[in-house]
C-alpha cells in the first residue's frame, strides 16, 4: 500500500455499522475448548489460499522538475524517471483474470504479475474502477493451464469476530500471512452514504504492499480485497479495511463480460442517517434506518412509491442501520433486479415497497470537450452535468444542470486555480447550462472575464483580465 493511501485518523466511521448484518446460525463458530485446540494451525487454510495470491508491480514514467537553482546553469530541464508501485492481487479465474486495487496499477505503463511459483507475466488492465479502488487484470497463461483461484464468498455470512487471514506481499519482502478477526462490517469513509462504500474492518496486520491482497475466511474463500489502513505511522496499527467480495464480484463480472465501466444502480433520492433526534420524532425505538430527504422526479425511488420523510428500515431483507447501508445494498445489485423495502411512513405505519434497480440517467448528454483559446477555461475538460456524471464522479446528483470541470490540464484554467469538480454557473453574467453555452461564450474575445463557479456547495464570483 502506498503511503498516501493511508487515510488520516479523523475519517468518520459509521456508528453502529457492525450490527448491519442479520443474525446467522452459529453452529460452526465456537471458542477453543482446550489447550490442544489453542495449538490449532492455519496452515491448511494457507495451503489452499496462498497459491492464488500474486505480487504485482507497475512502472510509470513521471516528470521530475530539477531544482530551480540548477536552471541557472542550463540544467533545469524536467527529467523523466521511472516510478514503481508494488502491491498484491488475487487470481479469481483460472484463465488468468486477477483483481487488485486500482491505486496499485493506476497510470501503470508496464505491469508485471509474479505468481506464487515465481513465474512472471506481463498483464493488461481489463477494467479500472476508481470508485471502489478495484482493477481487473489479465495475464496470458500457457495454453491449457488452469491457475489456482480463490472462490468469492459474498454470502453475507461474515460476522464480527470471525477469524480471517490477510495474504499479500508487504514491503516487497515476499508473500506473507497475518491473522486477525473481523473487527466491524459496513464501515464507510463517507458518512452521507452517497458513495455506497461499505468496507470490512479487520485487525489482521496490513502494511504497504498488501494492497490488493486477499482477506480470506477459515474456508479459504475470498471475503474481501485489502485496500487501505488508518495509521499515524503508515504501518499497521490494527485498523485495516477490505473491499467486500460482493463488490469485487460485480467489478469482475463486468470486466469478464467486456464492460469498460461498472454500471451501478442508484436510488434516485437524497438520504440521511436517522439520528437519535429524528428517531424520537418518528417514534422509532432506536436511531436506525435511512431517511428520504429528497426525491429525484421520476427516479427509481419515486416510482417505487417512496415519499419525502419516509424511513427505510430494511432493504433486500437486511436491516438498514444508516444511509450507507441502503446505498451499499442498491449499488451492488444488477440493473433490472428488484429490491424489497420495508418503509416507516410519517404516520408511523410500516409498508412494503419494491424498488427496481436502475442506473442514473445520463440526461443531458455528456458533450465532453477540452477547451482551448484565450479565455479562462483554456486547458480545461468540461462535461454536461447529469445524475449519471455526478454519480460516476461521486458528486451530488441533485446539484442540477450545469457544466462540470472534468479535468484541468496545462493552460490558463490551471493557472487561475480551476479544479476538477468545479461547476460553471455563469460567465460575464450569462447563465451557463450546457457545454454548448460555455463554448459559445468563450469563443468571443473579451477584455475581462467574470466567472461564477460553484465549489463544495458554495458559489464564488471573480473577475479576470482577458
Amino acid at each position: 500500500m502506498r503511503a498516501h493511501r493511508v487515510l488520516p485518523l479523523l475519517i468518520a466511521l459509521t456508528a453502529g455499522a457492525a450490527q448491519a448484518q442479520p443474525a446467522m446460525p452459529d453452529a460452526t463458530r465456537k471458542p477453543p475448548e482446550s489447550a490442544a485446540a489453542m495449538k490449532a494451525s492455519f496452515a491448511p487454510v494457507v495451503r489452499r489460499a496462498a497459491p492464488a495470491v500474486v505480487n504485482i508491480s507497475a512502472k510509470r514514467l513521471v516528470r521530475q522538475q530539477v531544482d530551480p537553482f540548477w536552471s541557472l546553469f542550463g540544467a533545469g530541464v524536467p527529467r523523466a524517471r521511472v516510478a514503481q508501485s508494488l502491491g498484491s492481487g488475487v487470481i479469481v479465474r483460472p484463465d488468468g483474470v486477477i483483481v487488485t486495487n486500482n491505486h496499485v496499477v493506476e497510470n501503470g505503463q508496464e505491469i508485471t504479475v509474479a505468481l506464487n511459483d515465481r513465474r512472471e507475466f506481463a498483464a493488461r488492465i481489463l477494467l479500472a474502477d476508481p470508485r471502489t479502488d478495484l482493477a481487473v487484470l489479465k495475464i496470458d497463461v500457457p495454453l491449457g493451464e488452469r491457475l489456482p483461484t480463490l472462490a468469492l464468498d459474498d454470502s453475507d455470512d461474515t460476522q464480527v469476530g470471525d477469524l480471517v487471514l490477510a495474504i499479500g506481499d508487504p514491503f516487497g519482502v515476499g508473500q506473507t500471512v497475518t491473522n486477525g478477526i473481523v473487527s466491524a462490517l459496513n464501515r464507510t469513509t463517507d458518512p452521507s452514504g452517497e458513495a455506497g462504500s461499505a468496507f470490512i474492518q479487520t485487525d489482521a496486520a496490513i502494511n504497504p504492499g498488501n494492497s490488493g491482497g486477499a482477506l480470506v475466511d477459515m474456508d479459504g474463500d475470498l471475503i474481501g480485497v485489502n485496500s487501505f489502513i488508518l495509521s499515524r505511522s503508515g504501518t499497521s496499527s490494527g485498523v485495516g479495511f477490505a473491499v467486500p467480495a460482493a463488490v469485487v464480484r460485480r467489478v469482475v463480472e463486468t470486466a469478464a463480460g467486456g464492460g469498460r465501466a461498472v454500471v451501478r444502480p442508484w436510488l434516485g433520492a437524497r438520504t440521511q442517517t436517522v439520528s437519535a433526534e429524528i428517531a424520537r420524532s418518528l417514534g422509532l425505538a432506536a436511531p436506525q434506518g435511512a431517511l428520504i430527504a429528497d426525491l429525484w422526479p421520476g427516479g427509481p425511488a419515486a416510482r417505487a412509491g417512496l415519499r419525502q420523510g419516509d424511513v427505510v428500515l430494511q432493504a433486500d431483507g437486511r436491516p438498514v442501520t444508516d444511509a450507507a447501508t441502503l446505498s451499499y445494498v442498491i449499488r451492488n445489485r444488477r440493473p433490472g433486479e428488484t429490491i424489497p423495502l420495508t418503509v416507516r411512513r410519517a404516520n408511523g405505519q410500516d409498508q412494503q415497497l419494491t424498488l427496481r434497480a436502475e442506473p442514473a440517467p445520463a440526461t443531458p448528454a455528456r458533450d465532453e470537450r477540452k477547451l482551448a483559446g484565450r479565455h479562462p477555461f483554456d486547458g480545461a475538460t468540461v462535461v454536461n452535468l447529469s445524475p449519471a456524471v455526478a454519480d460516476e464522479l461521486g458528486l451530488d446528483a441533485f446539484a442540477g444542470n450545469g457544466v462540470l470541470v472534468r479535468d484541468v490540464g496545462v493552460g490558463v484554467a490551471r493557472s487561475l486555480g480551476l479544479r476538477p469538480g468545479d461547476i460553471v454557473r455563469a460567465v460575464n453574467g450569462q447563465r451557463i447550462e450546457s457545454v454548448r453555452d460555455l463554448a459559445g461564450v468563450v469563443g468571443e474575445p473579451q477584455a475581462a472575464w467574470q466567472l461564477t463557479i460553484e465549489r463544495d456547495g458554495r458559489q464564488v464570483t471573480a473577475t479576470f483580465r482577458g
